[in-house]
């Protein structure tokens, strides 16, 4: 299984975590299912921003953003290139280096 390597992020993992997950999966699904409380403030609808997450490698084998995606990536706090929805993300074959934003636009923690 392909590992999800989150970096360090002071509030979400201080310590950065490694994590193995199913092709197919979202992101944001593995990364739930192993404690790593990313926002999902639409409940990974593909309606907010506050999954964004950037892909530092691996990022090929991912799924191809789709129109949505990338119409609501538009709206997330510090976009670049890497970015991606963590909801709409589906693990492919590879291993993967994950960094999560230092803010989103949700005013709010969901605390889901």
């Amino acid at each position: 299984m392909p590992q999800l390597i989150f970096l360090p992020h002071a509030e979400i993992c201080p310590e950065g975590m490694v994590i193995e997950a199913k092709p197919g999966v979202s992101i944001c699904d593995a990364a739930l299912q192993h404690g790593i409380e990313i926002e999902h403030a639409c409940e990974k609808s593909c309606a907010c921003t506050t999954c964004h997450v950037y892909i530092r490698e691996g990022g090929a084998s991912l799924n191809p953003s789709t129109e949505l995606e990338d119409d609501m990536l538009d709206k997330a706090w510090g976009l670049d290139p890497d970015s991606r929805l963590s909801c709409q993300t589906l693990v492919g074959n590879r291993d993967l280096v994950i960094e999560l934003p230092k803010y989103t636009i949700n005013m709010v923690s969901e605390n889901h």
